[in-house]
């Protein structure tokens, strides 16, 4: 049997869709999905650009996404990993984390929906806000998010869960400011508010920087304060879809 077959049903799994997003790189991607206001785009391979396979979409606010680490393949998993939410030197089970670094590299994202258009070409693209994927990333399946089902306020969350303390505060000049669409503009900062950088390198003297929309974002951070340095054209390589 094929490896990448289930050994149960012999049934390959094959992405639906792909996502058109802002990130060209996984620097600077948050590190869960809703956390910044960022848009992005659905869109399925010729096999499934039916728009009957969409239809009553549009009655639900929210998205479920269970897409593919692309990005984070590896031919060996390891049963812990040290997450950066721990400072990267701690160790706790895979399964008890959300890390990239798994036995299937499977990732799930919740995201609103806020659109569905049909293309003479391209069948539906369906609009999200809210998702944490890399341009590219191959899309599994889509299911809509059930309220009554799927939301549970008084879950616990462990080491993941969110603090007031998590997020810097963001000193962005405007003249580089304007240099951003406006539309992009706020979730930009949102983003810059969670602090892009590896949680264990903490040097206030060192430059850092990821691609966003287009352009190449340059930052510090001293203390509890995120500096912007530059914002200037990004030079990418032209992406191909598998």
């Amino acid at each position: 049997m094929n490896k990448n077959q289930n050994e149960t049903t012999g049934r390959m799994m094959r992405p639906v869709a792909y996502i058109k997003s802002d990130f060209t790189s996984k620097f600077g991607i948050p590190r869960q999905s809703g956390l910044a206001d960022l848009e992005a785009e659905i869109h399925f391979y010729p096999e499934y650009q039916n728009p009957e396979a969409v239809r009553g979409l549009e009655e639900y606010s929210h998205l479920w996404l269970i897409w593919e680490f692309s990005q984070a393949i590896r031919k060996e998993w390891s049963p812990t990993v040290r997450p950066p939410k721990l400072g990267g030197n701690t160790r706790v089970g895979v399964f008890a984390t959300r890390s990239p670094f798994r036995p299937n590299p499977i990732g799930l994202s919740s995201v609103q929906l806020t659109g569905i258009t049909l293309g003479p070409q391209e069948g539906p693209v369906i609009h999200i806000q809210g998702a944490d994927l890399l341009d590219g990333t191959p899309i599994y399946d889509i299911k809509p998010y059930i309220p009554y089902a799927d939301s549970h306020p008084e879950a616990r969350g462990s080491f993941a869960t969110a603090h007031s303390d998590d997020y810097l505060q963001v000193q962005f000049p405007p003249e580089l400011l304007n240099k951003i669409p406006q539309s992009k503009q706020k979730p930009l900062i949102q983003i810059l508010a969670l602090d892009p950088r590896p949680a264990y390198q903490q040097d206030p003297e060192r430059i850092y920087g990821f691609p966003f929309a287009g352009l190449e974002i340059k930052f510090r951070v001293e203390e509890e304060t995120l500096y912007v340095c530059e914002v200037n054209k990004e030079e990418r390589k032209q992406w191909k879809k598998s």
